[in-house]
């Protein structure tokens, strides 16, 4: 595996990611009220995932993501899969996403035999020790667990998704400075993979735990395994103030995906208030230093629609300059 995600950018100025996929298979109908969330349905319902991520890549998604975010063998095994068969379902995230890209492509070939469309990434999603807690510590960052025992809780689930030869790795919701190194470091014992690190922020400039996202920013900056920094599942609000904060703390690419504008009511269980125009959004995103840009829980398809054509203009604008 080399760097493709910095390979990319030397090509586009920006790059479009996906949106949501546990909120899009709850619209789609299927049950993701579980312990295991999206994961599930890699052992569930894998075609509705393919479908998801058909569905983004359709919309004009340069990178799309991985159903891995909760996927981890014990996870798994704590739900009644055996150990084995749980190493083959977070393999099967990666496939699912590889068939989807790949499919894609072949149907881009044969609508465009120049070859010029381009090939989209597909990202191995690794998310927080909080989502296999599934209590919500993602957002909070407040599990007792050192950068050592962190280190040892991702380093299997990286190797298994090693093994697919995923483009990138996408590092996300990361709720604490500790974990954000100890995944670099599991990623380092993969030669030549790399990796976007992606961090849940409790407000403009902290991490969830409270962190300075400077800080932790600051250090990623000096990862060779690194090839993007940023924030996701954050609110849309904070994004330009985040972004000023990142581009201060890193030269890196810098990432940002943030939730619909929706606000979920836990007492309620349902979401309420009103999704951003990501189209608008998007424009303000890439003029304040983004240079990836996508949407988390609640996105669906026709918002990474419109942040594509943001992302269309904004490239053709950069061609123009140069």
């Amino acid at each position: 595996m080399v760097n493709v995600l910095q390979a990319a950018l030397a090509n586009r100025r920006a790059l479009v990611l996906d949106g949501a996929l546990a909120t899009e298979l709850a619209r789609g109908g299927f049950d993701v009220e579980d312990e295991l969330w999206s994961a599930r349905a890699l052992r569930d319902a894998p075609e509705r995932i393919a479908a998801v991520h058909a569905a983004y890549l359709a919309a004009g998604a340069d990178i799309v993501t991985s159903a891995g975010y909760q996927a981890t063998v014990k996870g798994f095994v704590r739900a009644g899969t055996s150990p084995e068969d749980a190493r083959e379902l977070l393999r099967l995230s990666v496939r699912l996403a590889k068939r989807a890209r790949n499919d894609f492509r072949r149907r881009a070939a044969a609508d465009d035999p120049s070859g010029q469309k381009a090939r989209p990434l597909v990202a191995a999603s690794v998310g927080p020790y909080g989502a296999f807690l599934a209590d919500g510590s993602e957002y909070r960052g407040d599990y007792d667990l050192d950068e050592e025992a962190l280190l040892a809780f991702h380093r299997e689930r990286i190797a298994l998704f090693a093994g697919e030869s995923p483009d990138v790795f996408a590092f996300e919701t990361i709720p604490c400075f500790r974990e954000a190194r100890a995944l670099v470091r599991a990623l380092a014992e993969h030669p030549g993979a790399s990796a976007w690190v992606s961090f849940s922020c409790r407000d403009s400039e902290h991490l969830a735990d409270g962190s300075p996202l400077a800080e932790a920013t600051a250090w990623l900056d000096a990862a060779d395994n690194v090839a993007a920094v940023g924030v996701n599942c954050v609110a849309p609000d904070f994004v330009p103030s985040l972004l000023r904060v990142l581009r201060g703390s890193t030269r890196k690419p810098l990432i940002v995906y943030p939730n619909s504008g929706e606000i979920f009511d836990t007492e309620r269980r349902q979401w309420t208030g009103e999704c951003i125009d990501f189209g608008a959004a998007g424009r303000t995103w890439l003029a304040g230093g983004a240079r990836i840009v996508g949407g988390c829980c609640r996105t669906t398809p026709d918002d990474i629609r419109a942040l594509a054509r943001a992302v269309d203009a904004f490239n053709n604008d950069t061609q123009e300059r140069t």
